[in-house]
């Protein structure tokens, strides 16, 4: 019986650093899930609505209100999503859109639908790329980045495992970005000890600092599913959260 992973992939990942959507970055995760697929069931959480709106069109006239961002997520999920399509057809995989809000996961019908929705299409070999519906919902747009909605989505399938994919390696003892002395943490099994190390920083890309995947990782561990927190630039990076590569952060409940 294959495993069920969740693998949320943030903006920073998406734009590998830069401020365009990166073709070779999708083109390492098709690569990637062919690699796994006899042995693994694969949903991607994926973020870069915005940062894709913003390759395709002037936004220097949009501020920073979520008004503005709703309407540029509005642009870009489309755009984002045709893209994944070209990618991944180019390696034979099937794709489905599907938009969520925590609302989906708050009342029991809408929950049930929302599961039975994503059973199918895994049933049918079809990999669910899943956002939220920026739209109508706000709550990962302000704050986030989808790394709630990917714990979400992982204890509604009852996954083995949720990857958050970052531009960070793990979490540290320090911030690594101002500390060169930080140390990666290979593994957590204590969440209120972990919490003491969270220090947050702005990149510019994405939304989701350590607090949003730390929150995250916590409402998986009242599940009993493992999280792995890693450098989603790095290459093969769901291999490594798989095999228990020590170039990342393993979250053991």
């Amino acid at each position: 019986m294959k495993q069920r992973i969740v693998v949320k992939i943030g903006s920073s990942t998406l734009t590998g650093g830069t401020n365009r959507i990166s073709r070779g970055k999708l083109e390492d995760l098709a690569k990637q899930i062919i690699e796994l697929q006899d042995e693994y069931e694969i949903i991607l959480v994926s973020s870069g609505a915005i940062a894709t709106a913003r390759q395709f069109i002037n936004s220097s006239g949009w501020d920073n209100e979520v008004t503005s961002k709703q309407a540029l997520s509005a642009i870009g999920q489309p755009k984002l999503m045709q893209l994944y399509n070209e990618v991944f057809s180019d390696y034979e995989l099937r794709t489905a859109q599907c938009l969520m809000t925590y609302r989906d996961f708050e009342h029991p019908e809408s929950k049930k639908n929302t599961e039975n929705t994503l059973l199918e299409l895994i049933g049918h070999n079809y990999i669910p790329i899943v956002n939220e519906n920026d739209t109508t919902a706000v709550e990962e747009l302000v704050l986030g980045d989808n790394d709630k909605l990917s714990a979400l989505v992982a204890i509604l399938l009852k996954a083995d495992k949720l990857i958050i994919a970052s531009d960070i390696d793990g979490l540290y003892t320090k911030n690594p970005h101002l500390y060169d002395d930080a140390e990666l943490i290979h593994q957590v099994n204590d969440l209120s000890s972990a919490k003491k190390y969270i220090q947050e920083r702005d990149n510019g890309i994405g939304t989701g600092g350590m607090t949003s995947k730390i929150n995250a990782v916590e409402l998986c561990f009242n599940e009993d599913i493992p999280v792995t927190l890693i450098n989603g630039n790095n290459s093969d990076f769901i291999q490594k959260a798989l095999k228990n590569s020590t170039s990342c952060t393993h979250f053991i409940p």
